[in-house]
């Protein structure tokens, strides 16, 4: 699997760059992928001319990958193609890993001279995977996230809820009363993009420690910690420290109402279950890579 950790890592750093407010992030990112899978594959000793097709056709599908998800998450539309093209991507490189060069080169001699604690020498493509697993989970897999709740409706893009700022924004200058907002259920549970790289690495880690049990307590431990905050959005009080998220006071707290109005407990549920089975599923899927 030495191609798709290499490629893993490339497109994870790339989506890392492009998820900064930088304002040249999005150009930099689609700079910065190529250039890291070009350098892992030197390090890495993948300098076969078939080594060179897989990575540079998944270095383009890559960079397709971060273009369409990107005008997904502004416009909401095309989710699913985005979603496709990455599984292309993986299972892509799956299917073919077999052609892949050993891992050695400078990587492998590093590794023989670094004596690294666990295996003696900890093996280069080993060290490979674990680093594009965890790339990968940091921002990658918060995108995908994303895109699957926008596909089913439970996140509205970037453009919505960008026009519905500049709205309220140019209402309070001109003393005009504000329309009414439409807020995301991210609203009323915040640090969700935090929140999720950081349990999907503690299920990773975990479980390449073989701790099954533990990750599995860090699944149940989020639920808790969730519940205060959706029963409090239900009561339409805004989730405690979630704030009210910018949701009219007038609207019913208990009904879903992204026709037009805002987030309401429905929406907010979906959120939260939708999402965080997403991203359960993806920690264990990359779980499931490293046995």
């Amino acid at each position: 699997m030495t191609w798709l950790s290499v490629v893993l890592v490339g497109i994870g750093v790339g989506d890392i760059v492009r998820s900064t407010s930088w304002r040249p992030g999005r150009v930099v990112g689609h700079v910065v992928a190529p250039v890291v899978i070009v350098g892992l594959a030197l390090l890495a000793g993948l300098s076969s001319w078939v080594d060179l097709i897989a990575l540079v056709l998944a270095a383009a599908a890559g960079a397709a990958w971060a273009e369409l998800s990107r005008r997904t998450q502004m416009t909401g539309r095309a989710a699913l193609a985005a979603l496709a093209v990455f599984a292309g991507i993986v299972v892509g490189l799956l299917a073919f890993s077999g052609a892949a060069s050993p891992t050695d080169g400078p990587l492998s001699t590093w590794l023989h001279w670094a004596d690294l604690p666990g295996h003696d020498p900890l093996p280069a493509s080993r060290v490979l995977l674990l680093t594009g697993l965890a790339v990968f989970n940091v921002a990658t897999a918060n995108i995908i996230v994303r895109l699957v709740l926008l596909t089913i409706g439970a996140l509205r893009p970037s453009d919505v809820t960008a026009a519905n700022a500049a709205a309220a924004a140019a209402a309070s200058l001109t003393g005009h009363p504000a329309p009414p907002t439409q807020g995301q259920p991210a609203d009323r549970l915040k640090g969700g993009r935090l929140l999720g790289p950081m349990e999907r690495l503690v299920i990773l880690g975990l479980g390449v420690a073989g701790e099954f049990g533990a990750a599995g307590l860090v699944i149940a431990a989020k639920g808790l910690l969730r519940f205060p905050e959706i029963q409090a959005a239900a009561r339409g009080n805004g989730g405690g420290s979630g704030g009210s998220g910018g949701t009219d006071p007038n609207a019913s707290p208990t009904s879903g109402s992204y026709s037009g109005g805002p987030a309401g407990i429905d929406d907010v549920t979906e959120y939260f279950l939708v999402g965080s089975f997403v991203s359960w599923l993806i920690a264990l899927g990359s779980l499931a890579l490293t046995v």
